[in-house]
């Protein structure tokens, strides 16, 4: 049963038992109005619960820096940056 299901047995339970003044023979409408609408009760608590629980929270996405280097070349003749261990 939905939230729409449970709003409306609270609405017909709260009309059986504020709003009506009938008197059947072996029913008592006040409390059947009021089992309706305790019934409604925990049918929102119950949906409320789950929908909290079904929601995800996502952490925002992390922007990860890179830091490019460069190297200058100093006339070594290697573009890498590296020398031949000859100090050339």
């Amino acid at each position: 049963m939905g939230l729409g299901g449970c709003i409306i047995l609270i609405a017909v339970g709260a009309i059986l038992t504020f709003a009506t003044d009938w008197h059947m023979n072996g029913i008592n409408v006040h409390l059947v109005g009021f089992i309706l609408m305790i019934v409604g009760l925990i049918g929102v608590a119950t949906f409320s619960s789950i929908a909290r629980r079904r929601r995800v929270v996502v952490p925002p996405p992390t922007t990860t820096v890179v830091e490019e280097e460069r190297h200058h070349h100093h006339g070594s003749g290697y573009g890498d940056g590296y020398s031949d261990g000859y100090g050339v």
